[in-house]
């Protein structure tokens, strides 16, 4: 999990994905209905935390504290959300050396946070260093007109337009095609 502490993009896609394992995002199904998704969840991610007693309903929180401040577009409501979200986990802010010996910014979760406390403090890293380096313009709804999920496009050409582009993508691409056929004379 320490990698996702130092890495802005990868907190970024973290915070993306929880943000849209939401009922709301999936037409009414939870992508983290129970223990054993959200366990399958943080494994997919790297995140090595056991998942407990009560970790469920707290995960939910957060991301639904993180949706709400994936929902700004104002630069200075995004940094308070995310700095609160930030201030929930948060032990320590330092400077670490890294692999080639340069000092980075590292920041560490309190010895005694709990699992839904260290993916706030993932996921307000993650929208803090997205904000500083890639600025409010990169926190968007899915182009998609079925999805209501929302994401952080950390791509270098900024041109993502969609929450989860192999789903919500490939849905607008299919349903575009059939348009065409259908209004060439072709059938679907």
């Amino acid at each position: 999990m320490q990698a996702l502490f130092d890495d802005y993009v990868a907190a970024a896609g973290l915070a993306t994905e929880l943000v849209n394992t939401a009922p709301g995002v999936w037409h009414g199904e939870d992508q983290l209905d129970d223990d054993a998704a959200l366990a399958s969840f943080l494994a997919e991610h790297g995140v090595t935390d056991e998942v407990g007693p009560g970790d469920l309903a707290a995960v939910h929180d957060v991301r639904a504290r993180l949706r709400a401040v994936l929902d700004h577009r104002d630069a200075g409501d995004l940094a308070a959300g995310a700095s609160a979200l930030v201030a929930r986990g948060l032990g320590t802010v330092g400077l670490d050396p890294d692999g080639r010996g340069r000092l980075q910014w590292g920041a560490r979760p309190r010895p005694d946070a709990s699992l839904a406390d260290r993916l706030a403090l993932l996921g307000g890293l993650g929208a803090l260093g997205a904000l500083r380096a890639l600025g409010p313009e990169r926190f968007r709804d899915c182009a998609s007109d079925t999805c209501s999920g929302v994401f952080i496009d950390t791509t270098r050409p900024g041109r993502r337009r969609y929450c989860m582009p192999d789903l919500c993508g490939n849905r607008a691409n299919v349903a575009a095609y059939r348009a065409r056929r259908k209004a060439s004379g072709g059938s679907s």
